[in-house]
């Protein structure tokens, strides 16, 4: 059986076993269990898992600043694409987003990331130009 349900900090280890093993999705200290937690408790209802007989085989981790929608870490088991996974666990949390009142959404792609990029231009997503991401830390 499957199911999309909202993530927990109770998926953070099988989430993370799912995270390593994506090629092109870039983890940091940001993705510690504690940031992790923190995150969802500052953006309840808007991250998701998809769980196939009791297996984690998808995420998306999903939030906004009050303006902007941002999206990361979308991963899906390579045993369990091409089902439209990752496309059903956007939609629900560009849904979760739309009823929050933010109209736009955002998602940092690495530039070598022939995978993700593919799936967000197949998606329907505007790839952007004209700026620059600076960074820094705190």
């Amino acid at each position: 059986m499957s199911e999309i349900r909202e993530m927990t900090i109770q998926d953070y280890e099988p989430m993370l076993q799912l995270w390593s093993s994506i090629e092109g999705l870039a983890l940091s200290n940001a993705d510690s269990k504690e940031n992790i937690q923190r995150y969802l408790e500052r953006n309840q209802g808007l991250s998701y898992v998809w769980e196939q007989d009791g297996l984690i085989v998808g995420t998306i981790l999903c939030g906004h600043d009050g303006r902007r929608g941002f999206i990361y870490h979308v991963a899906v088991n390579p045993d369990y694409r091409n089902q439209k996974i990752g496309h059903r666990l956007v939609q629900t949390s560009l849904e979760q987003l739309s009823r929050e009142g933010i109209d736009k959404c955002h998602i940092f792609v690495i530039e070598d990331n022939a995978i993700g990029n593919g799936f967000w231009s197949a998606s329907g997503w505007e790839k952007r130009s004209g700026f620059f991401v600076y960074s820094k830390n705190t």
